[in-house]
Order: C-alpha cells, then structure tokens, then sequence
C-alpha cells in the first residue's frame, strides 16, 4: 500500500468534502467525471463505480444545476442551507471515501475515513457558508445573497479542480478560505450590531 498514493488521496477527498460544504453537487460532478475520463489518474474502487455510471452523471448534472439556480433565490437559499446541514455530509463522506478506494485502501476502512474526513470538513464550510447567509440577509434584505451564492460557486468549483489537480496545496486553500469566510461573518455580525439587525449565528 503506497503511502503517498493514500496522502493525496485523503488531501483529494479533503479538498472536495470543503468543496461540498459550500455547493453540494458539483464537486462530486466533477470528481466522477475525472474518475470516469480518467483524468488526473483518478480511480475509483469497485465499490464506487456507481458514481461515474451514466445515471449517476445524469442525475448529478440535474442535481448541480438546480441547486446553483435555486440557491440564487432568497428564502429558497436558506431552505437548501436548512438541507444541506444533513446532505452535505453524506456526499462529502461519499467523495472522500471513494477518492481512498481510488488509492487501493480497503472499502470499509475508505468508507470509515471518508466519513472522519468529510463529515467535519463539509459540515464546518456549511456552517461558515450558512452564517454568512444569515448575515447577509439580515444586512441587505437578502439583495446580496445571489451574489454570494455565485462566489461560492466559484470557490467550491476552483477548490474542486484544485484538488483533482493539485492535492497537496489543498490545506493551505482550505486555510485561506476559511479565514475569508471568517473574516466576511465577523463583518457582518459588526454591520448587524450596528443597524441593529439580528447577527449570523456563529460566535
């Protein structure tokens, strides 16, 4: 068992289980089109060979493209955050794990680390993705929300490609875009204390 190959690979399901945190579809879009184009010499094991079937891709597609437009729609965005709190998780945990089959690690013990990697990872971007939702709908009514989302797709899709890429630089990312997404919460909790207005709810 190559140590290195498990490293990147744990790095790999790192970078998409943040990835989920903040979209949840297209970074397992795009890491079952690299299992299934074989770029990047992304493998999957036997046991997650589903993801890159033809009705998994199809489904993905659909999934990916709903959520980017109905995350755009003020109240309909905090309804998917509301979701997201239980589905990020689980496809985090389902990306993390099968990037670790894809190294030759036992599928059990790959669904196990899948599920230490992603669940925190996902769940702690959500709750940072969330609370900047809240901030921002308590601010500008919502207007700014849109914007947001589209940000965060962006991120969710270059921190994906990344790392697809490039695994070894995904921690110094994750870092960066932690402290972005911080940095915006803490200012919007100081503009909510200032008009007033209710604060994100991360303290």
């Amino acid at each position: 068992m190559d140590i290195t190959s498990i490293a990147l690979a744990a790095l790999l399901g790192l970078g998409l289980s943040a990835s989920t945190g903040l979209n949840t579809f297209l970074p397992l879009l795009l890491f079952a089109a690299a299992a299934r184009f074989h770029i990047a010499g992304i493998t999957l094991g036997s046991k997650f060979d589903w993801l890159t079937s033809d009705v998994a891709m199809i489904v993905l597609i659909i999934a990916c493209v709903v959520e980017i437009i109905a995350d755009k729609v003020p109240a309909v965005d905090h309804f998917l955050d509301s979701v997201g709190t239980f589905v990020r998780p689980v496809a985090a945990s389902i990306a993390a794990g099968a990037a670790l089959t894809g190294a030759n690690v036992d599928p059990t013990v790959a669904a196990i680390g899948g599920i230490i990697i992603g669940t925190p990872v996902s769940l702690g971007f959500h709750t940072l993705k969330a609370a900047t939702r809240v901030g921002s709908t308590a601010t500008t009514f919502g207007c700014a929300n849109p914007v947001l989302s589209l940000i965060e797709d962006v991120v969710a899709l270059c921190l994906s490609v990344l790392a697809i890429f490039a695994p070894i630089v995904v921690p110094i990312a994750l870092v960066l875009i932690a402290w972005a997404l911080w940095t915006v919460v803490k200012r919007l909790r100081r503009t909510s204390a200032e008009t007033g207005a209710p604060a994100p709810g991360i303290r």
